[in-house]
């Protein structure tokens, strides 16, 4: 083994950075197709049809994802590529990731993969991941074409909806980046489809947080880390004020599903999706507890459970998920597969750039 990254980790470190890969991207997911079944029903139709308590298991015992989970994972195919480009001399992660996004852009659209494209590598070729299932408008039109949105000329805007937060959460994988840095990332990946400062900085403060909690900080303690980045921001005050009561409302009582709709998750927009997201996460007993309490509102669950279980597999690693739920999520052996790849690619980097390495992440 060459004195890489690889010298730096240790096998404990290795093992448990894994553990809490696959716990996010696991955990998003699950989230996000638990609640996909009943976003944007009101909380008394979710009730009217599966009881008093709300949604507490996949209905059927299966958990069909959403574009929220593709684009996640397409986002972190790009950070695998970024980090490949780096060796060679090339680094600018924003480029990546769009060009990731356009990617999955493409599966919006075409019948299944296309062989003729040799950027594809092996992600794009996982033909489950071509089914269309409630694409974000913003992100269809912001990718409609090949210019790179940024921060001075975003995309869309005015989009301030969460299509941009519930794929920013592997960008606070990065744990060996500053919180900073990883904010600054999130947010300028955020702009090549919402340009509106709240839609922004949600995605720059949801990176944050989960960077905090990879790196196995307390979540409370992550978003204190969040606010302290966020405040000197321009256009910062409905994504910090979110947060702020987020925190506020730990103490004010049993958790419940007003309380979580209160905090803005009956609206689809970033800065309620991810307090709410975040209250969930703080105040669940476990990870079915939390994703519970995430889905079950008036709003768009899908969001807020995938941030939800972002966030606390990150927390507590892929061990913490429930195993019958994990067994019945639609394309978990391409998320293990994947997650695999982005921790060896942080833990090992040039140790793993061989041929073979670059045939499935193409640059």
């Amino acid at each position: 083994m060459t004195t890489t990254a690889a010298a730096v980790w240790g096998r404990t470190e290795q093992q448990d950075f894994r553990a809490r890969v696959r716990g996010c991207l696991l955990g998003a997911a699950v989230g996000d197709a638990l609640g996909a079944g009943v976003h944007d029903r009101t909380l008394d139709e979710i009730r009217e049809t599966h009881g008093d308590t709300g949604l507490t298991e996949p209905p059927d015992g299966t958990l069909p994802v959403t574009a929220a989970t593709q684009m996640s994972l397409f986002t972190v195919d790009g950070l695998v590529r970024a980090h490949v480009r780096r060796d060679g001399g090339v680094w600018h992660p924003p480029t990546d990731i769009h060009r990731a996004h356009l990617r999955w852009a493409a599966t919006q659209s075409d019948w299944g993969p296309d062989e003729r494209r040799r950027d594809n590598g092996w992600l794009g070729r996982e033909e489950w991941l071509y089914a269309r299932r409630r694409p974000p408008r913003a992100c269809l039109t912001g990718l409609g074409d090949d210019r790179l949105g940024t921060l001075d000329k975003p995309k869309n805007p005015e989009a301030a909806d969460s299509g941009a937060l519930a794929r920013s959460a592997p960008f606070g994988l990065l744990v060996g980046w500053e919180p900073q840095l990883v904010c600054q990332l999130a947010v300028e990946c955020a702009a090549q489809t919402h340009g509106a400062p709240a839609a922004t900085l949600a995605a720059g403060a949801l990176a944050v947080v989960l960077h905090g909690a990879a790196r196995g900080a307390s979540v409370e303690a992550a978003v204190g880390t969040a606010l302290s980045l966020l405040a000197s921001r321009p256009g910062h005050e409905p994504v910090t004020g979110a947060l702020a009561r987020a925190l506020g409302a730990i103490r004010e009582g049993v958790p419940d599903a007003d309380r979580v709709t209160a905090l803005g998750a009956a609206e689809d927009r970033a800065e309620g999706q991810l307090a709410a997201a975040v209250y969930c996460a703080l105040v669940g007993e476990d990870v079915r507890h939390g994703l519970r309490l995430a889905v079950n509102h008036d709003g768009p669950s899908a969001v807020t459970g995938a941030v939800t279980g972002a966030l606390l597999g990150a927390l507590h690693g892929e061990t913490a998920l429930p195993p019958a739920w994990l067994a019945g999520l639609e394309g978990r052996g391409t998320i293990l597969e994947l997650s695999d790849d982005f921790a060896m690619e942080l833990t090992q980097s040039t140790a793993l750039h061989l041929p073979v390495w670059h045939a499935r992440y193409p640059t």
